[in-house]
């Protein structure tokens, strides 16, 4: 190794490493040639379901990382397709379901629709539409009522002990857990496999990645023209952060390049 090795790279999936519009990362290929020849262990950090990330991290050649599944409410572990069994799911739709009907009504999620509704949502093919509905720790969806309602929802949800958060397009809800817990909870079990801490490198593009990039030791943020994007973060005073003004898997290839070339350089100065 090169002195990279000492990196673990977390990064968001849909408006980052994958294409807004069409989910595509082919624009990210050199930086992820690069990662796994110098063998930088990759964790996709995503609102999707673990039915969703395995395939790809399968696709992108980093089955043998962990990865942070339905906005770091749970872990897919290494070379595994599912997670373990929860009943956190059923829990979450029944407490769900006890708001009252004005509210609950407001509030179009993932399990009130079809398979077709949900590829008409997202724009996924039908295929990955029925892998995102699979959930297991959490439940997106769309606030379609008056902001006032949407404040006495959030209101409600938090006496039952459920957190929404708001990503790119969707407000995700969850019995607790983060990105950033994600994220701790993955360098600590690289820092007792090797003895020593590993440098963690986040990227995102959404609120609900804000936490993660402040967790890390070093942070970008992806621009993301189609929402209003990461509000400025404490982080970029000190440098610590970063923004990155190319959008999607293009920006993602310019931050992850610079990252580790910056790193090298570092490393072969002392």
């Amino acid at each position: 190794m090169t002195g990279t090795d000492t990196l673990v790279v977390f990064t968001d999936l849909d408006g980052t490493l994958l294409d807004h519009e069409t989910y595509d990362h082919t624009a990210a290929r050199p930086a992820l040639d690069l990662l796994r020849r110098e063998r930088i262990p990759l964790i996709l950090s995503s609102s999707k379901t673990a039915a969703e990330i395995a395939p790809l991290r399968r696709e992108l050649g980093f089955d043998h990382c962990e990865a942070i599944v339905e906005n770091g409410a749970g872990i897919l572990e290494a070379d595994k397709e599912t997670p373990a069994k929860s009943a956190t799911h059923g829990r979450l739709m029944d407490a769900l379901d006890t708001l009252p009907p004005d509210l609950r009504g407001a509030f179009r999620c993932f399990s009130d629709c079809s398979v077709g509704e949900i590829a008409d949502m997202t724009g996924l093919e039908p295929d990955a539409a029925a892998r995102a509905r699979q959930r297991d720790f959490s439940e997106p969806g769309l606030w379609t009522g008056t902001g006032e309602g949407r404040a006495r929802f959030l209101s409600e949800l938090s006496k039952a002990g459920i957190i929404a958060r708001q990503g790119g397009r969707f407000l995700t809800l969850s019995f607790g857990g983060d990105k950033a817990d994600g994220l701790r909870r993955i360098t600590d079990r690289y820092a007792q496999r090797t003895g020593a801490r590993p440098i963690s490198v986040a990227l995102g593009d959404a609120p609900n990645d804000a936490a993660m990039l402040e967790a890390a030791d070093i942070g970008y943020i992806v621009a993301n023209p189609a929402h209003g994007g990461i509000p400025r973060l404490a982080g970029e005073d000190s440098g610590k952060i970063r923004r990155i003004d190319t959008p999607g898997p293009v920006g993602w290839n310019q931050a992850v390049l610079y990252c580790i070339g910056h790193m090298k350089k570092r490393n072969a100065n002392g």
